[in-house]
This record gives C-alpha cells, sequence and structure tokens, in this order.
C-alpha cells in the first residue's frame, strides 16, 4: 500500500478540519452499528493495490487509460460472511460503473483473485441501473429501481408490486457527488435504501440459488477510466445483536416445506409455503418470511431470530423435524411458536410423538388417529383470534381426526370441529384406517384444527387439512390457516382477521411439484372454488 511523507504545517491544519461524518457521535439510528473501516487504513480489506487505497478518509478505488483493470474487480472486507444484517455506507462515484456486493461468494481458481460474485447494489453514473439489485455472475438483474420482486424457482425476478416511481427516485440520486446507501438483508428478504428512499425491495424464493450469508466488497468496473469512493461504512448484524438485547425488529416466521410426494395439486408443500409465505409477508402485520423448499433447511442458521416456525410436510418416520428435536427444544423452550399443517402433524410414538403434543398440543398417533377423505362442515367457530373473520364453511379434504391431545386438554383450543360421516369410521385396524375407539365415537364431533398456550409462553397450532392444492382458494380456509400460524408467532390478529387476497388459478398453478396430466379438469376446481366462496 501507498505510504505516505511526514505532514507539512498545511496538511496538519487541514486535518482539523474533520469531516462531520467523523466527528459526529453515532446518532440513535446508529445504534448497534460498528465501523469496519477505519478512515485511515486499509486494514481488513483485501483488494489489489494497483487499484485501491486510502485517499482523504475514504476507500478510493481508480482505473486510469494506463492502468486498467481486464475484468471486474473488488476489494473484500475480510471481517466476516454476515448473514442477517444491515449496511450503511456514502460512495461518491467519478464516471462509469460500481457496485456494493453483499452475501457474495468467490472462486479465485475459476475466477480470479478479487473477483465476487453474488448480490449487488448497483452504483451507476449515467442513472439507467443506479439503485437496482443485480447478481454478479449470479442471475443479472433481480430488480429495477422502483419494483418490488419475488425471485422464483426459475431464477427469475416476478414484479409484484412497486417501492415508488423510478424516475422520481433518481431525482433523489445526486450522480456526481455523495449519496448514502442503506441495505437491509434478513432472511430472504432484502430492501434498498438511497438517500432515505427505498429503491427496490426483494425476496428470494429461489431455493437452489438465494443465499443466506455470504462476503462484503465494493466493486471497479471494467472499462473506461473511473475512480469511485466509499465512507463511513458501518455494519449491524442483526442475529449477534438481537441475541443480546432480545429486541427484533420484525416478527420473523420460518416456514419448512417438505419433499415431493403424491402428485399433482396434492400434498403440494414447496407451492403451499410460498403461497403462504408471501401472503404473511404482503399482510401489512410487519411479518417476514423464509421458506425453506424441499425438506429441513440445511443452513445452521435458517431458524435463528425465528418466531415461528411452520412445517407443511410428509410425516411419520419421515418427518422433517424427527432428527432435528434437540435442535428445536431449546427454541421451543424459549417461546418460539410452532405450527404443523396436514401430515406434517403425524410424527412417530415416543419422543418425537410427546414433543409434539406439548409443542402443538396434539398429534397424529398411528393406531389412534386416521386419515379418510371426507367433507366437513364447520358450523361453528369458537371466539378465538384464531378464528377471527373465518365464516363457516365446508371444505372436502382428507381431515385427519381423532388426534392424541394432551392430558384433559390443558392449554388446547378447538378451532374447526367437525361430525365425520359414520362412514369414515367403518375401515378396518390399521396404522392410519381404524380401530375400535374410533368406531365407538360414531356420531361425535372430532377437532381437526387446535390451537395451545404452552406453558413455556409459546404457542402452537395444529391444522390437518391440506391435502388439496387448490383448497387456499377458499376464503375461510386460507385465513384461519394464516391466522393460526401469525398467532403462533404472537401476532396480534385483526378482528377482520391476517389478510390475504384470494389466489387465482395461475397463481395456484405456480411453483408446483409435478406437471398436470393430461386433461386435468381445472374446470372442476374453479366451480368448486366458486362454491366454496359463495
Amino acid at each position: 500500500m501507498k505510504r505516505f511523507a511526514k505532514p507539512g504545517l498545511v496538511t496538519l491544519l487541514g486535518l482539523l478540519v474533520v469531516p462531520l461524518w467523523l466527528a459526529c457521535p453515532a446518532t440513535a439510528d446508529d445504534e448497534g452499528f460498528k465501523p469496519i473501516f477505519d478512515g485511515k487504513t486499509l486494514e481488513g480489506w483485501d483488494g489489489n493495490p494497483k487499484f485501491w487505497r486510502v485517499e482523504d478518509g475514504t476507500i478510493t478505488g481508480e482505473t486510469t487509460a494506463e492502468n486498467p483493470t481486464n475484468g471486474n474487480t473488488f476489494i473484500i472486507w475480510r471481517g466476516g460472511k454476515p448473514a442477517d444484517f444491515e449496511l450503511k455506507l456514502e460512495c461518491r462515484l467519478h464516471n462509469h460503473n460500481s457496485g456494493i456486493q453483499f452475501r457474495s461468494f468467490e472462486d479465485p481458481e475459476k475466477f480470479g483473485k478479487w473477483v465476487i460474485g453474488g448480490y449487488q447494489t448497483d452504483v451507476e453514473g449515467s442513472g439507467r441501473f443506479s439503485g437496482i439489485l443485480y447478481g454478479e455472475r449470479y442471475r443479472g438483474i433481480l430488480a429495477e429501481r422502483g419494483d418490488k420482486t419475488v425471485i422464483g424457482s426459475d431464477h427469475k425476478p416476478k414484479i409484484v408490486g412497486k417501492v415508488g416511481d423510478p424516475d422520481e427516485l433518481l431525482k433523489k440520486i445526486d450522480l456526481t457527488g455523495w449519496n448514502e446507501y442503506e441495505i437491509t438483508a434478513k432472511g430472504n428478504h432484502i430492501v434498498q435504501k438511497i438517500n432515505g428512499q427505498v429503491t427496490v425491495d426483494v425476496t428470494d424464493e429461489d431455493a437452489e440459488m438465494a443465499r443466506s450469508d455470504g462476503l462484503i466488497a465494493l466493486q471497479l468496473h471494467a472499462g473506461p477510466p473511473m475512480k469511485v469512493q466509499f465512507r463511513n461504512i458501518r455494519l449491524k448484524e442483526l442475529g449477534k445483536d438481537e441475541a443480546a438485547t432480545g429486541v427484533s425488529d420484525g416478527t420473523k416466521i420460518v416456514l419448512i416445506a417438505g419433499r415431493p410426494s403424491h402428485g399433482y395439486a396434492s400434498h403440494e408443500h414447496n407451492a403451499g409455503c410460498l403461497l403462504l409465505g408471501k401472503w404473511l409477508r404482503e399482510s401489512g402485520l410487519g411479518i417476514e418470511t423464509a421458506v425453506y423448499q424441499n425438506g429441513w433447511p440445511s443452513d445452521p442458521k435458517a431458524l435463528d431470530g425465528a418466531d415461528a416456525i411452520v412445517i407443511f410436510a410428509d410425516g411419520g418416520g419421515g418427518h422433517p423435524i424427527n432428527p432435528h428435536l434437540d435442535e428445536v427444544a431449546p427454541l421451543m423452550e424459549k417461546g418460539v411458536g410452532l405450527a404443523c399443517l396436514h401430515y406434517g402433524v403425524e410424527v412417530p410414538k415416543g419422543k418425537p410423538g410427546d414433543c409434539l403434543k406439548q409443542w402443538t398440543g396434539g398429534y397424529f398417533e398411528t393406531n389412534w388417529s386416521v386419515n379418510p377423505h371426507w367433507k366437513a362442515e364447520f358450523k361453528e367457530l369458537p371466539k378465538h383470534p384464531v378464528a377471527s373473520s373465518v365464516k363457516p364453511f365446508f371444505m372436502d379434504d382428507e381431515w385427519y381426526y381423532h388426534m392424541r391431545f394432551k392430558d384433559n386438554m390443558e392449554g388446547v383450543t378447538p378451532i374447526l370441529t367437525a361430525v365425520p360421516p359414520d362412514s369414515t369410521r367403518e375401515r378396518g385396524d390399521g396404522p392410519h384406517s381404524g380401530n375400535p375407539t374410533v368406531r365407538a365415537r360414531k356420531g361425535m364431533p372430532e377437532h381437526v384444527g387446535w390451537v395451545v398456550e404452552r406453558p413455556d409462553g409459546g404457542r402452537g397450532f395444529g391444522f390437518t387439512g391440506g391435502h388439496w392444492h387448490w383448497s387456499w382458494a377458499s376464503d375461510s380456509f386460507r385465513t384461519v390457516v394464516l391466522n393460526g400460524i401469525a398467532w403462533t408467532a404472537k401476532v396480534d390478529i385483526p378482528g377482520s382477521g391476517v389478510p390475504s387476497k384470494r389466489p387465482t388459478m395461475e397463481e395456484l398453478k405456480a411453483n408446483q411439484d409435478y406437471d398436470p396430466p393430461a386433461n386435468y379438469d381445472f374446470a372442476r376446481w374453479q366451480r368448486l372454488i366458486e362454491e366454496w366462496n359463495q
């Protein structure tokens, strides 16, 4: 790195004029933030010394006609690989193109030294790309300025809303002067601000390519000569700070979707969780969601900061929670909520069953509970937040019943109760089909949806419906599940329930695990959807 001569008198006088951003103490808005650039040296940063230096209290990158870079090059912060965080910094660009990398990756053998790929907030001189979210070596443009997008399993962003007019947002950016950038990454949700204005809002539901942590880096772009400067770089790692203070910036719900199993439009765990996550995020209730597809998340930090966990998956011996009971138990002791949907209410007897009974209030026990298909009519609902705005309804589904509940229903409140047809009790004995106790209860009501308030302060929700993917288009069916999930996370449920927009048939078709069979009767389901909501 460049060495500087001893300062003369003029230089010393100049040092007395300390920039305000260095002299002023941190404000309340900066609480929890730590500087990751000392303003004097590149300690902790790693970049090609041909291009990077400290100049006037800034990290400065510069290329010239005599000293060009053959490809994009970066200076990388080596202080860690943050997961959930807020990053604030100021940037000034002199010509061309730069960017701020986060949750990024490197592969020196493949890409070369000081080359990065991953999420990038674009800094760009013409204004065309300023404020977008780009994927460097990584899926391309993920959101244009002003867009709210969701990235799906096809690796492509879909515009689901707007955060502002792109031209008006551009007016807030000084293309030749200093701008303050703020990047917030929580779970799979990313928000970028420039000078206090949100420029993009992105939810990355691409289970294959979404990144949960990674490197922070600053870019020099190949091409014409350019110069870029960064200062006042501050980082707040949310996981660490929240663990220390017990404070969370929002309600985090983690949804775990099981693997494909039953064929088209049934047990659609992945598509179902993606829809549930979307509705919860868009509810306006301050909920953030992280959806993990195809089984238990491989990321060991996936459950960090969760207020509730939702499992929609095949159960029994293959239930995704079985190998992770010891991992989940401390979270339950801290009051984290747990919701299990459809086959996800079944685990083996013994330790898994005992745990689920305590955590959610009840579970499907083999040779005790049964799993017939039948039309359930819910004529009355209790006065409980989970029943808010849920009107009496009916649904033909695979409603499991005769759960193994906590003794004396301690802390358990039934939400959905109906009388099954006697025919559902006449099947022969088997682990799921029938038993003498079930047959003796002909004509009696059974609980197929319930909640529990646990002694540890946590909450649980069990719901046995959900075989058919199309059922999410029933307003009451959908609302009771959203209410139940949000309630387990200790969200205050409004009297009108958790709001959601009824999905279209095209939305229901999206993200399913299988292609529809030839001549599939979509028209029949459309008629049923209309009947459900009369």
